[in-house]
């Protein structure tokens, strides 16, 4: 079997294991699943994991080992035969995870923690065997790190709620994946697996704790944020809050959620009041925390003010009927952090000095992918066009300070006609 035939035959072999452990699942939501760390270390299942976790690539460990070691060096197939026996044998033990940071736009840092490359393959496997159970269990107001589930459907619901909402409670919650409970964590993850092999696994991962600087750290609470299994478990702990407000609260607003981040829409001041009353005392039986600084409670009446989800801003601006009486529609247009973002990304990608061998078509080639990502999630209403244009007309400014370089001109900003039109029929445009 070629390596093609063989990537759709775990793939077909995996999402046939998905479809029967979700139909199990959903059919008895008392159930308890005892008999999955078999599946787990499955050739077809690992080989799936394998592909997965080598298709988004990323850096290695702290062992130093790399997906392109594995690939080139060590051997695929050996590395695979090694996790399946380790697992198999019940040798494998996960190590602490790499501990490094990103920049945030606020100008703090947001910290990572970098597992292994088989770390990352194993809890791959895991993550496809036990996703369906839990999957069954969720509630649809949940839209983050989910199966065919996205951001733009959180925002259309949003949109959709606007129209009988008039206050929003915008909510963060306090370094969510550093302070989850993990014994309270385990509990709920046993109320639907009974594979004490399972268990003890998941359980290891979460006390494999961080090396940071060569110094190791453990991990009492939280999950690493960089974890192939992370996005799951966070998600399996808030779905006390999804259930909870489902059942007893939804008359006090449309609960909206992605990851740790959400907001609830309220037809009235008095419902959106007793809502963040409700949410401190779930984070308390949570053991976590409303933040202060990013939580806030907006009137989205009129145009007046807004609140930022997801990337976006949401406010309602006003539009002119038939008739000339003016209505306010919920629309989304960029953040001012991700319109910051998008230049930082332009002007990273075109002001690197090795990029000056390129020739001009090039450049706009391998711009273009990273125009066209910002487009596809950015322009979901016709008001954002305004916002994009202005990042058309950076990228404009970008490509000239790139070929006036190119050609060694002191007049870094003369030429912008010239780069116009040679690139209006390559370019992406944001606002089109």
């Amino acid at each position: 079997m070629n390596a093609g035939k063989l990537a759709n035959y775990t793939d077909v072999k995996a999402r046939e294991l998905w479809k029967t452990l979700y139909l199990c699942a959903k059919e008895n939501p008392t159930r308890r699943f005892h008999a999955l760390y078999d599946k787990v270390y499955r050739p077809d299942i690992l080989a799936e994991a394998w592909k997965r976790v080598k298709s988004k690539k990323g850096s290695g460990g702290i062992d130093g080992q790399t997906i392109e070691k594995i690939v080139h060096e060590y051997g695929e197939r050996e590395f695979l035969n090694e996790l399946y026996l380790e697992l198999k044998e019940k040798r494998f033990r996960p190590q602490p995870v790499r501990r490094t940071y990103i920049p945030k736009a606020n100008g703090k840092q947001r910290p990572l923690g970098i597992p292994t490359i088989k770390d990352r393959v194993a809890q791959m496997a895991m993550k496809m065997v036990i996703e369906p159970i839990f999957e069954a269990d969720f509630q649809d107001c949940s839209y983050g790190f989910r199966p065919k589930r996205n951001a733009h459907q959180a925002i259309a619901k949003i949109r959709k709620a606007s129209r009988k909402s008039f206050w929003v409670v915008d909510v963060d919650i306090q370094g969510y994946f550093d302070n989850i409970n993990q014994e309270k964590l385990m509990k709920l993850i046993e109320m639907r697996i009974s594979d004490r092999r399972v268990l003890k696994l998941i359980r290891k991962w979460l006390k494999a704790g961080v090396m940071e600087d060569g110094h190791f750290r453990d991990s009492d609470t939280g999950v690493p944020q960089g974890g192939v299994i992370s996005p799951l478990l966070s998600n399996i702990y808030l779905n006390v809050l999804d259930s909870l407000w489902l059942k007893k609260f939804s008359h006090l607003g449309e609960l909206i959620r992605y990851a740790d981040d959400f907001v609830i829409m309220c037809h009235s001041k008095k419902q959106a009041l007793e809502s963040i009353q409700v949410l401190k005392g779930m984070m308390t039986k949570l053991d976590l925390s409303l933040s202060i600084e990013k939580s806030r409670l907006v009137n989205i009446w009129d145009d007046s003010d807004g609140f930022d989800f997801l990337g976006l801003h949401h406010r309602k601006f006003p539009v002119l009927n038939k008739g000339g009486s003016k209505i306010y529609v919920m629309s989304h247009i960029p953040t001012k952090k991700a319109m910051k973002k998008m230049r930082s990304n332009i002007k990273e990608y075109t002001e690197k000095r090795n990029k000056l061998y390129l020739d001009m078509d090039e450049l706009v080639k391998g711009l273009n992918r990273r125009l066209q990502g910002f487009k596809n999630y950015y322009l979901i209403s016709p008001i954002a066009k305004k916002w994009l244009n202005r990042i058309d007309w950076y990228v404009i400014e970008r490509l000239t300070l790139f070929w006036n370089k190119k050609r060694n001109k002191r007049n870094k900003h003369s030429g912008i006609g010239q780069v116009i039109k040679m690139t209006q029929y390559t370019l992406v445009k944001l606002a089109k």
